[in-house]
């Protein structure tokens, strides 16, 4: 049923409707309108990480053994961010190392968080829009990273949908800022795919 090429191509007309700014729930319906229920299905889990009450022990565990590579990779990457948000918490509230970090294995270890460094360095910074921007550009390029060789596949129209996601809290926050994400996100699937 799915044709990701004709669903990739079309991505930068969803939402065209005149409205002021992109109407985020209805380009996400019309993706969902043309995935099949397994493909939904896998929308949908990645859409529930977004819900913070989802975002236990629990739901990374089930990401890590996810089918879909984008699922797995995107998620332990989350995972990593918010465990490095919690930790910078912590550290300055003088509350002790590893109070509400959600730790996937029974030793309390995670995989490594390669971007540690980086993420951290971000949450020093003192102007708190500006760290918030940081951090979201961050998962920008992150997801690009893990979508780099994919071509017309499931991956790339969940990688829209973060940034879909990206864009919606920019919208929010601040319009001006939200209109330009989704204008480079738009840019980006007709450079990257010639449409």
């Amino acid at each position: 049923m799915n044709n990701y090429e004709y669903i990739i191509a079309g991505l930068p007309f969803l939402g065209k409707d005149g409205q002021q700014h992109p109407d985020t729930e209805s380009i996400l319906e019309d993706i969902r309108a043309q995935l099949s229920r397994k493909d939904n299905d896998t929308l949908d889990f990645l859409l529930k990480g977004y819900d913070p009450e989802a975002l236990g022990k629990d739901f990374y565990l089930k990401a890590a053994a996810a089918a879909n590579r984008f699922v797995r990779e995107y998620f332990a990457l989350d995972l990593g961010v918010r465990n490095a948000k919690v930790e910078y918490l912590n550290r300055s509230l003088g509350r002790p190392e590893g109070t509400d970090t959600v730790l996937l294995t029974e030793d309390g270890e995670n995989p490594e968080f390669e971007a540690k460094a980086e993420v951290d360095a971000i949450l020093e910074g003192n102007d708190i829009l500006a760290r918030e921007r940081a951090l979201d550009d961050f998962y920008w390029k992150a997801v690009d990273g893990i979508t780099e060789m994919d071509v017309f596949d499931l991956d790339l129209i969940l990688a829209f949908v973060v940034k879909l996601k990206l864009v919606d809290r920019w919208l929010r926050l601040d319009e001006a800022a939200g209109r330009e994400l989704f204008r480079k996100l738009v840019s980006e699937i007709k450079e990257n795919y010639k449409i």
